[in-house]
């Protein structure tokens, strides 16, 4: 809950620059926006390719693309993407699949998913190394208690795997299976074309559908930066574990965008027509494809 409450606070210090942003929206380029909606749409697509690349067997398409699009509704009932980890855990069960290789595959989809974003974050950083600052992102003397955090927590883990026999024996079994089934999707070229030329699509496809809407409204900001605001903020909000990043995904965004040369207003009216898009729009009838589904035993 403190994410929201935070971004509130900043929302009413700033109600100014926010209410400015919200009357910017009615210049936006609707071409645009139905572009950035388009892009939105082959993000679902990206990611039944992934997931599918991710198993040997062939699940079935048509049922996977419509999970992809409930999934998205699941994720904000639950935090980190926890909601989609779930409906598609259940489908690929429901498929036959037993609950230890679904479980491999889920953990090499979120794998594949991570470096995807990871690779084209570092792409843009390497060919515009000056467009984002990485003081700019994060409060003075912020960077080293972050770390530290981290630390303290992969320590924990560490711990508690070297302390319980328990834990640790089927934390072994779990990696001998993932590594089992890892082998065994990369012996077969489509699977393995699958499973990475999704993961890099499903990222880009989302950060298409930003420069989209911020080429609809007018943002004063070049394309390449605009993707790579996206993915350095994207990645920074992982690990805020809220609801679909309700709150934490738009200050990120703002910030980032601010960061890489783009006027406030500006980049919270492109924020809030992205999310609008990306998240508002498509919830209703994601939620009422996942009724459907779950009445249909499909997951």
């Amino acid at each position: 809950m403190l994410p929201p409450v935070l971004v509130a606070v900043i929302a009413v210090r700033h109600r100014s620059v926010l209410a400015e942003g919200v009357r910017h929206l009615g210049t936006a380029g609707w071409p645009w926006l139905l572009a950035a909606a388009g892009a939105t749409c082959l993000t679902w697509v990206a990611a039944a390719c992934t997931r599918q690349g991710a198993v040997v067997e062939r699940l079935p398409r048509r049922r996977l693309l419509a999970v992809q699009f409930a999934a998205g509704a699941a994720n904000h009932l639950l935090p980190t993407g926890l909601g989609a980890s779930a409906v598609n855990l259940r489908f690929m069960t429901v498929c036959g699949l037993p609950l230890a290789r679904s479980s491999a595959a889920l953990a090499l989809y979120l794998l594949a998913e991570s470096v995807g974003r990871l690779v084209l974050l570092g792409a843009l950083l390497a060919a515009f190394p000056g467009a984002l600052r990485l003081g700019t992102l994060l409060p003075e003397g912020a960077l080293v208690p972050l770390l530290a955090a981290v630390a303290v927590v992969l320590l924990a883990a560490v711990g508690a795997l070297a302390a319980v026999r328990r834990l640790r024996t089927a934390a072994l079994s779990f990696v001998r299976t993932a590594l089992g089934e890892a082998r065994a999707v990369h012996t077969r070229p489509a699977r393995a074309l699958a499973l990475w030329g999704g993961a890099l699509a499903f990222p880009a496809l989302q950060a298409a559908g930003l420069v989209l809407t911020g080429r609809a409204l007018g943002l004063p900001v070049p394309h390449a930066h605009m993707a790579l605001a996206y993915l350095a903020a994207t990645v920074a909000v992982a690990l805020v574990p809220t609801p679909g990043g309700l709150g934490s995904v738009e200050a990120a965004l703002v910030v980032a965008l601010v960061a890489v040369g783009g006027p406030a207003a500006v980049a919270t009216s492109v924020v809030l027509a992205y999310r609008f898009i990306t998240v508002w729009l498509p919830l209703l009838p994601g939620a009422l494809t996942l009724g459907a589904l779950a009445r249909l035993k499909v997951i």
